[in-house]
């Protein structure tokens, strides 16, 4: 659908085609950036940069995730970005584990968009990471501040989505509604990345066997963590030690 004539000619009037990225830098805890359909990186804003390491775009533009993750999780989104470029469908709130520029293990929640060039094809991605306490500081919901507050609390016990939601003194279906309205993820889904987060800080802050780590954040064994925990943050327990340790 061609845009309104009044929006068209404002849009052919703006002299930098990248001025809309400054708002960016005046967003705290946003982390912007875009890459083309090659995953190379084309454009961040400067709490990026710290993020990553570097000083300047100069050091950005062409580089790959690799770059600046650890190879598995470059992998994992690689394929995220790849998903977004074949469908031309955006990724909504993502929630992911990761640093934050302090080097402290939170969450934050990922949104990317596809890059459209004058033709309609798509060329790449862009996107913003955020911390998801700045999401539900726009949800003013009581029972979600107390599901997970009660999931962090309990992190170290397989519980159920019927313990949960028993313990927000609601039921499961109310449970799960207002979890996805907050957050975009199940009550079961809320349960199993707070342990898997709690087990990841175990992880990189002490020597504990990974066996030991995965029985006490109730997991019925080593195999099953590991298969969850590489599903959501793109490595092996093992990897994740080796690579946040070093």
């Amino acid at each position: 659908m061609p845009l309104p004539r009044l929006q068209a000619e404002f849009f052919a009037r703006i002299a930098d085609p990248q001025g809309v990225r400054a708002i960016f830098e005046h967003m705290p805890g946003v982390f912007f950036f875009m890459k083309d359909d090659q995953g190379r990186h084309i454009a961040a804003n400067s709490a990026t940069f710290e993020r990553f390491g570097i000083k300047s775009e100069r050091e950005l533009v062409g580089a790959m995730d690799e770059k600046f993750f650890p190879s598995e999780v470059a992998k994992a989104y690689r394929e995220d970005d790849q998903r977004v470029i074949r469908s031309g469908k955006p990724l909504i709130n993502r929630l992911e584990v990761w640093y934050d520029e302090q080097r402290n293990l939170s969450w934050f929640l990922c949104t990317k968009l596809p890059v459209l060039d004058k033709r309609g094809k798509v060329i790449g991605v862009m996107g913003i990471t955020r911390r998801d306490e700045d999401r539900m500081r726009h949800h003013d919901v009581r029972e979600v501040t107390v599901a997970l507050q009660y999931a962090d609390q309990h992190c170290h016990e397989a519980m159920t989505t019927g313990d949960l939601a028993r313990a927000v003194g609601v039921s499961e279906r109310h449970l799960h509604r207002k979890l996805r309205a907050a957050l975009g993820l199940s009550p079961y889904e809320l349960l199993l990345r707070t342990r898997i987060q709690s087990a990841a800080e175990d992880l990189a802050k002490s020597s504990t066997p990974i066996i030991q780590i995965a029985l006490d954040h109730g997991f019925c064994d080593q195999s099953a963590f590991t298969q969850q925990f590489r599903k959501r943050t793109g490595m092996t327990p093992k990897e994740f030690r080796r690579r946040h340790q070093g």
